[in-house]
């Protein structure tokens, strides 16, 4: 049976918590696991991005490890257990699909995503009136943000916002403000400021980033994977200017930035 290997998972997690286990797996806490789960996501990233699909399936598994390892945690709390975790993520995944699991009728992805967002907001109302909260005070739709970073805190607001019609029509359109930014941010940096860390160009330049994101959110490209990859590139056409110079038996304190630049060309009819 599909996913009955899951149970193996959990029973090595039990043992290497338990009083005969690992002594460093015992000793854990939830706060010296935050970077590692961070770290097994990111990784997992890294792999999909690679296009080896077995290294895929290998981060998959480090991250899943993490999950059973934190439920497990919790479960020592006597706080919940794995099969609270998977209980919850079904019937979530259940209502908030009524058009698969009921009789609801969508037309495309987009409703998908609008009946999502009803699904989602309908629940959080009801979990504010279980625990006694102003019934008055209306929640902001992007409000409950957890931390992210802020790539993609910025791409899931405006998503957000983009779901209840708050969006640009045309592409064109965030084109020209891309340009608008542009200008305010030359106009910041007239005269020169004293302080390299001026407040108005720190805001500018964050105009300037949201503005990206936008651009690429209207592609549907995902920005933070879009960046990685220019990371990834920038990476190897770099190495191209470290390695011939390296042959060329120069580094970088014997070369001008004309000479890099030159480099620079050649790395990206190659990369």
């Amino acid at each position: 049976m599909k996913g009955g290997r899951f149970v193996e998972l959990v029973a090595l997690v039990d043992r290497l918590r338990g009083p005969e286990g690992c002594p460093w797996d015992r000793e854990q806490t939830f706060d010296t696991l935050k970077p590692m789960l961070l770290e097994e996501a990111y990784e997992v990233l890294e792999a999909l991005d690679s296009g080896d699909r077995q290294e895929f399936c290998t981060e998959l598994g480090d991250l899943l490890f993490q999950v059973v390892f934190l439920a497990q945690m919790a479960e020592s709390e006597e706080v919940f257990q794995i099969d609270d975790v998977v209980q919850g993520i079904v019937a979530k995944m259940i209502r908030r699909h009524p058009h698969v699991f009921s009789q609801a009728k969508v037309s495309n992805s987009a409703d998908v995503l609008e009946k999502w967002e009803s699904i989602k907001q309908q629940e959080e109302r009801s979990q504010r009136s279980q625990n006694l909260v102003d019934k008055s005070s209306a929640q902001s739709l992007l409000e409950g943000f957890p931390a992210m970073p802020a790539l993609l805190a910025a791409h899931k607001l405006t998503s957000k916002a983009a779901r209840v019609g708050f969006d640009w029509s045309h592409l064109d359109e965030i084109i020209l403000k891309l340009h608008e930014e542009i200008e305010e941010l030359k106009e910041a940096l007239v005269p020169k400021p004293v302080e390299p860390l001026d407040s108005r160009i720190e805001q500018e330049v964050g105009d300037l980033l949201f503005v990206s994101v936008n651009i690429a959110r209207f592609l549907k490209i995902d920005p933070e994977t879009a960046l990685r990859k220019a990371n990834r590139k920038f990476a190897q056409r770099f190495r191209y200017i470290e390695e011939s110079l390296r042959k060329a038996g120069k580094g970088f304190e014997d070369s001008s930035i004309e000479e890099m630049e030159g480099l620079w060309q050649e790395a990206k009819k190659v990369i």
